[in-house]
């Protein structure tokens, strides 16, 4: 039986984020298709992201904008889940500090939530979940990954966006932020689940 994805010939990621999507384009490489990001010009209604998981958001994502535009769509949806705050912000990542909230606050947020709080309970997660939608809004394709890590006192580094300037990887030596993208791409949540993605590529 042949795979549902061997009639996908690009894919569209959907997100406004510039950041998301230079990234998922250079991680979705080895597949090689085609990657744009949404359309400006397309009269699109909005996906809320009123999911209470980040896997229930990325489905909603690809899923609705995939039916809306009748081609295929891969969405993510990534959250930074911080133990000493009962996994918080998680599914609110992007919205932290209210629905316009920009990345700055959001980021200012999540300092002043941790203040006081000592290293050994600092320990936290980035979880990416990716969800591939064929044109007519169901979803084809599904994989996650995470990164691991603890929250840092203050913002370091220059590459990266949202929380990587406080997001201190594994080792604990430095921020996804101080990493370059090949680095990152090793190391990161959505690294992770893109080659999760393209392992499984050819048999969904």
């Amino acid at each position: 039986m042949p795979s549902r994805l061997s009639g996908c010939h690009e894919l569209i990621v959907a997100t406004s984020n510039p950041f998301k999507v230079r990234e998922l384009t250079n991680l979705l490489q080895p597949l090689g298709l085609p990657v744009y990001p949404l359309p400006q010009d397309a009269l699109l209604q909005p996906v809320v992201e009123d999911g209470d998981t980040l896997l229930e958001n990325a489905r909603k994502k690809a899923s609705g904008y995939a039916f809306q535009l009748r081609r295929w769509v891969i969405a993510d949806d990534t959250g930074l889940e911080v133990d000493a705050l009962g996994g918080a912000p998680g599914v609110r990542s992007a919205r932290y500090a209210g629905d316009d909230a920009t990345m700055a606050m959001n980021l200012a947020l999540l300092i002043e939530h941790m203040q006081g709080i000592p290293d050994y309970q600092r320990t936290a997660r980035f979880v990416c979940h990716l969800c591939v939608a064929a044109p007519d809004g169901s979803v084809v394709l599904e994989r996650g990954g995470e990164c691991r890590g603890q929250i840092g006192h203050e913002p370091i580094g220059e590459y990266g966006f949202g929380y990587d300037s406080v997001f201190l990887v594994e080792d604990g030596h430095q921020t996804l932020a101080e990493l370059d993208e090949q680095r990152t791409a090793e190391v990161g949540h959505r690294g992770r689940a893109v080659r999760a993605l393209i392992e499984a590529w050819p048999n969904a």
